[in-house]
């Protein structure tokens, strides 16, 4: 029976994870008899996968005249038990020897058989529930020819037995409904260098790399807000050039596939070309292995449609036979931005090349090496013989060729592939364990270091090692776009080091209720630094960028949502890399007539109305805004200025309808525009039901006008019960409450502020579980639209059990207090902007059930109300709090905190 059992889980309940590790090697290998020295039984772990005659096992084998064959058998043993949850068999690669079946037995005296291998040396992967094992063993049921082996066999740890967080990314979960820029395994923390394959050619709802789809497009080195370009693709000199993507795509599969922040590993199947890649912060870089003797051509593609936006217009130099430099212009992006960003680029090969360029699929002659076209397109070009590698670096620049060279030369002056990817693991494992979690499910376990990933993937650096950035703040706005005067300046640097970095990065709209609370926690540098580069923008052109785009403005969403990120920042203490007083001065700039709050007419008639016209959305965003100025205010002791943006920040009320008990949009005479709360008129990417809460800075004032605690608690209350059943997830502006987008972040933690906080603790479960619970391609951020670690943000908070509705603004900010999914938390504190060293949160009788705190203690000391200080938070500590399944209505509703 317990056979029947696993074969069950085998075939109908595997997980699918993105890769662990490979701990094949790392076993006593044992074999039936082996062929010859040739075929040594180290050559089923050497890494040398689909190569005939090369790297490949095999049995010594007997056969009859009447069809008798001998099945070898392979046994892995490893010195003690381990958890594992994939095993990975590759045929040997020729047409006459090969394994169609096998049956494996496990230690525990389980087995299951596995059918129909590939006979070309495809990897076959067998998944199934975590196993702990001493040893497996695969014995051939069925082959053809005579001596039977394999080419390589991988057996992967589980999650729950991962080596460090690396192992715990899965960069699979939502590809299907992500972004262009969603996937990126070929990246550091926010670095400029953001390699990964493409599968399906368009920017939203599932494009860049889309799990379900079966063939990669090309190889793209630009994965970034509104910007992407320069395709490789590694093919032979029998694909078509001139039909693009279509002429040289190539099957892939998931099953020998690893994916990892860092490192990607893929086949591709036409040619049977593994490709490997990983990188430095501004440096791609590739191995190749051609498992076929080849006439191989790098394709390097400098035109056409890359995702969200076209490349035209390239310039490429050839400089040696390994190397070539050039730039490619950037154009068309569909959000805005400037009209053309060029990216240039630097290229080497670790072996010489024969070199060939089209321009519109026709072959242009050598002229002096210098080639320049409209649809350039590149082919490096080899005799390859079977096994043979090849290496590639791509380095980039936005500046120029010369310090694409500097890049290069000072990030990656070597050819050691494995050191390469070994410290860019090192990197991402040092970044994503600031913050420790223990205890939860294995699913939760990876969600959360999968949140973590994008939290610090997205938003990319532009400016050089040696400092120099784009600069294209100037210049005629046409629309969105802006015809931009481009120039190149330099970051103030300490010794040879930047003082701070320059970001591209998808808009801040909102982000006071994810990212703004979250990097502060555990990476205060990151805060300070985006911050600094915004304020350095309105340095360069007057305006706080919404969401800039290769050094220039591109106008994406609505108001002036840096100024939250960047008072965020200084009032927790952490804006270190700009001058305060300078920051507000650019911030209160940006909140008058001409700044980026919004249209000049618009922002007069806010200022002496009293509310936004024709658009509630905005007079919320903006209300918020100008409350978190006069808190900067208020702290840089210009008191003047509080006052007026204090009163400024009332400018809301006008939209609260008496009779419909939730805010509305006006016209410019005052009158609501309709009175229909799911309508998304007048409101941006919302409606009344899911914006009207997010009203954080005056919530106090939003209850007394709702007619009191119990009335606006019963209200909220019904908008989360109508939204259960759809996991509170609408397409933007659809329904109640959805946590699909940023204006509904905050809606689950503003039970607190009416004193029932116990309310905020189930609907935060339930939220954190049904909107953000999936770990699947199709499912874990809503099935909408994560934008650049946004709604992983939220993900993190509501899992650990922080959050400010406030966006940590507030004089002295603070944290809410939730029921946190994991038995401890341990956050690791910069010592560069933090007292303590570790501030850490001990979760007794957790539970899915146990969602209500019943009881709380900081340091030692009872702690009776749903919040913390950021100042007690800095200093270190270790919070405790005991769950139950029935709530404590006497936690946490006396003592309420104070919003000046």
């Amino acid at each position: 029976m317990k056979k029947y059992l696993f074969f069950f889980f085998l075939f109908l309940m595997s997980k699918l994870f993105a890769t662990t590790d490979n701990i094949a090697p790392l076993a006593e290998i044992s074999t039936s008899s082996t062929l010859n020295d040739q075929f040594d039984k180290s050559k089923l772990v050497d890494g040398l996968i689909g190569i005939d005659g090369i790297g490949e096992w095999a049995c010594k084998g007997y056969s009859t005249s009447w069809g008798y064959i001998e099945n070898p058998w392979v046994k892995f043993e490893w010195n003690s038990s381990v958890m594992i949850d994939r095993i990975v068999l590759y045929d040997r690669p020729n047409l006459f020897d090969n394994v169609a079946g096998v049956k494996i037995l496990f230690s525990d005296s389980a087995s299951s058989n596995v059918f129909q291998l590939s006979p070309d040396g495809e990897g076959k992967s067998i998944e199934f529930s975590p196993k702990k094992v001493k040893w497996i063993k695969i014995q051939v049921t069925d082959g053809t020819g005579k001596d039977l082996g394999f080419s390589e066999i991988e057996i992967y740890n589980a999650k729950q037995s991962a080596i460090d967080k690396v192992s715990l990314v899965d960069p699979y979960i939502e590809t299907n409904r992500g972004r262009y820029f969603f996937f990126i395994t070929g990246s550091l923390p926010f670095g400029m260098a953001t390699s990964a394959p493409m599968t399906r050619n368009k920017n939203q709802y599932g494009g860049g790399y889309n799990f379900n789809e079966k063939e990669i497009l090309g190889f793209e080195q630009v994965h970034s807000w509104m910007m992407s370009g320069i395709e490789i693709m590694p093919a032979t000199t029998k694909e078509d050039i001139a039909i693009g993507q279509n002429g040289w795509k190539s099957r892939y599969n998931h099953d020998d596939e690893i994916v990892q922040p860092g490192y990607h590993r893929v086949m591709l199947q036409n040619n049977k070309i593994w490709v490997e890649q990983t990188c430095t912060e501004r440096v791609n870089f590739y191995r190749f292995r051609y498992t076929k003797k080849s006439d191989a051509r790098i394709i390097i593609n400098l035109y056409g449609l890359v995702g969200n936006c076209l490349m035209k217009n390239a310039k490429v130099k050839k400089v040696s036979d390994n190397q070539i430099e050039g730039s490619v212009s950037t154009v068309d992006r569909f959000w805005g931005g400037p009209i053309d960003v060029k990216v240039f680029f630097v290229i080497q090969f670790d072996k010489p090349f024969k070199f060939n360029v089209w321009d519109n699929g026709e072959i242009l002659p050598d002229s002096n090496n210098i080639f320049q076209g409209e649809k350039l397109c590149l082919g490096a070009e080899y005799k390859m013989n079977k096994a043979d590698t090849l290496k590639m670096k791509v380095a980039i620049s936005y500046t120029s060729e010369e310090n694409a060279h500097v890049n290069l030369d000072r990030e990656l002056n070597h050819w050691n592939f494995d050191t390469v990817r070994n410290n860019a693991r090192n990197i991402w494992n040092n970044w994503l364990g600031k913050i420790e979690v223990k205890g939860g499910t294995i699913d939760q376990r990876v969600k959360f270091y999968t949140d973590l990933w994008h939290v610090l993937l997205g938003r990319q650096k532009i400016n050089d090692i040696n400092g120099y950035y784009p600069d294209r703040t100037q210049g005629k706005r046409i629309g969105n776009f802006t015809n931009a005067v481009f120039k190149i300046k330099r970051l103030p640097m300490e010794g040879n080091k930047v003082r701070f970095n320059m970001y591209n990065n998808d808009a801040w709209w909102l982000s006071q209720w994810n990212l703004n609370v979250l990097w502060g926690l555990a990476w205060p540098e990151i805060q300070d630094e985006m911050s600094a580069s915004m304020i350095e923008y309105a340095n360069n052109g007057n305006l706080l960028p919404r969401g800039p785009c290769g050094g220039g403005y591109s106008y994406i969403m609505t108001s002036c949502p840096a100024s939250n990120l960047i008072i965020s920042t200084y009032m927790k203490g952490l804006l270190t890399k700009q001058d305060p007083n300078h920051a507000f001065d650019v911030i209160k700039r940006n909140h008058m007539p001409g700044g980026m709050l919004g249209k000049k007419e618009d922002v007069e008639f806010y200022i002496k109305k009293g509310w936004w016209p024709e658009n509630a959305g905005i007079g919320i965003e903006a209300a918020f805004q100008d409350w978190g100025i006069s808190q900067m205010a208020y702290k840089l002791n210009k008191f003047d200025d509080y006052k007026y943006f204090k009163k400024r920040s009332r400018n809301w009320e006008p939209n609260f309808s008496s009779e419909i008990q939730l805010l509305l949009p006006k016209d410019r005479n005052g009158r609501f525009i309709h009175k229909d709360p799911l309508s998304n008129v007048g409101w941006v990417e919302s409606n009344s039901w899911q914006a009207t809460w997010g009203v954080s800075h005056d919530i106090y004032r939003l209850i007394e006008l709702m007619g009191g605690e119990e009335n606006f608690c019963k209200k909220l209350n019904y908008a989360f019960s109508q939204s259960e059943k759809d996991d509170f997830v609408y397409s933007y502006s659809n329904g109640y409450i959805s946590y699909a987008n940023q204006p509904g972040c905050s809606d689950a933690h503003v039970f607190s502020y009416a004193r029932k906080p116990w309310l905020t603790q189930y609907w935060v479960r339930k939220v954190k579980q049904q909107a953000y619970g999936g770990t699947t391609p199709d499912l874990g951020y809503g099935g909408h639209d994560e934008d650049q670690g946004q709604m992983s943000a939220i993900d993190v908070l509501m899992s650990i059990g922080l959050f400010n509705i406030l966006g940590t603004e507030s004089i002295k900010p603070f944290y809410e207090i939730t029921s946190p999914i994991f038995d401890e938390i341990i956050i690791k504190l910069d010592n560069n902007y933090y007292q303590g060293d570790r501030f850490i949160i001990k979760t007794h009788n957790n539970n899915r059930d146990n969602v209500y705190i019943n009881k709380a203690s900081f340091n030692g000391n009872v702690l009776n109300r749903f919040w913390i200080t950021h100042d007690d938070f800095q200093k270190g500590g270790i919070m405790e709090l005991w769950l139950d399944k029935v709530p404590n209505y006497n936690w946490g509703t006396n003592e309420l905190p104070k919003i000046q």
